[in-house]
């Protein structure tokens, strides 16, 4: 039996992962604001302080926690990203440098967002990162210290730079999707055929216990890569509904830009927008051969599991 210690551990990602490593016989801790039924657990803000990890410290260090799937409006909530992806983890590594030794390996859960992209197909993880965004910008930057952090002090340090995590209440994208579909809210765009990576929540967590004996960058995708029409059609199936009706590109991008002046003038959030209507329009993939080859990663495709995600 080996140790680990996870952030984020109540998270959709991370509880899954608590799962995953104690089915596969591992010690599992956390580091949360607030104690974790079932969980020993080390509580403390990361983004305020340090944690006093002493005594704590297992082998394994699964990094979950974070800021993600909000649009920030104002300087402040930007700068919001920053001190929660880049700050929380600058803290992490503090903690466990004043714990003890050193942990065997470091896993950090980054995003493809840190490529700064709006398309392109099956991306490496060699394509140059280019984010200035601030989600985008400060997980780009907290890689940048963990690697910095492993190499001086022998630890081995894992990144899954995730896409779209899919799952039963997905937060983010995907869970806003199934709700609008399920609501009748929903329009597709022209023919839906812009293709997104994406992965289902259990691989990911599976994914996540391979790499800390494995170390590297990967990418972890479902190697699908479903268009939107497809998800449309699959999400509308399950939920018995009629698939969606369908606007032309021309309407569709009018319609994002008076969803742009909207949300301007009222600051209020609009579904959308013109990032809405490019993500929507625009091929985005990422390869995960590398993860294929070095780590037997071998994920379900998103489309086979939809029944089962939107009962």
């Amino acid at each position: 039996m080996s140790g680990c210690l996870v952030t984020g551990a109540s998270g959709f990602l991370g509880s899954r992962l608590v799962r995953e490593l104690a089915a596969a016989g591992d010690r599992v801790r956390a580091v949360s604001r607030t104690r974790i039924e079932g969980l020993t657990t080390a509580v403390g803000d990361l983004v305020m302080a340090p944690v006093d990890l002493k005594g704590v410290v297992e082998a394994a260090i699964y990094h979950l926690a974070g800021l993600a799937h909000v649009v920030p409006r104002t300087r402040a909530e930007a700068q919001r990203f920053s001190d929660v992806n880049l700050g929380g983890t600058r803290n992490l590594l503090t903690s466990l440098d004043r714990a003890a030794d050193p942990p065997k390996t470091f896993v950090f859960v980054s995003s493809v967002s840190v490529y700064g992209l709006d398309s392109g197909e099956l991306l490496d993880e060699d394509t140059p990162r280019l984010a200035i965004e601030p989600y985008g910008a400060s997980k780009r930057a907290a890689e940048d210290l963990v690697r910095e952090w492993g190499k001086a002090r022998g630890v081995r340090v894992a990144i899954a730079r995730l896409p779209l995590v899919v799952g039963r209440e997905a937060p983010g994208n995907f869970g806003a999707m199934v709700g609008a579909l399920r609501r009748g809210r929903y329009y597709g765009v022209a023919d839906g055929g812009a293709k997104r990576s994406m992965v289902l929540v259990d691989d990911a967590a599976k994914g996540l216990r391979l790499l800390s004996e494995a170390g590297g960058v990967y990418h972890l995708t479902d190697g699908r890569h479903p268009t939107f029409a497809e998800l449309e059609r699959s999400i509308t199936f399950a939920l018995g509904r009629r698939p969606p009706p369908r606007l032309s590109f021309p309407a569709a991008r009018a319609a994002a830009k008076l969803g742009d002046l909207v949300e301007r003038v009222t600051g209020r959030h609009v579904p959308f927008t013109r990032q809405t209507f490019s993500r929507m329009t625009s091929t985005l993939t990422f390869s995960d051969q590398r993860a294929r080859e070095r780590i037997a990663w071998a994920p379900r495709a998103v489309i086979d599991a939809i029944p089962e995600i939107v009962a």
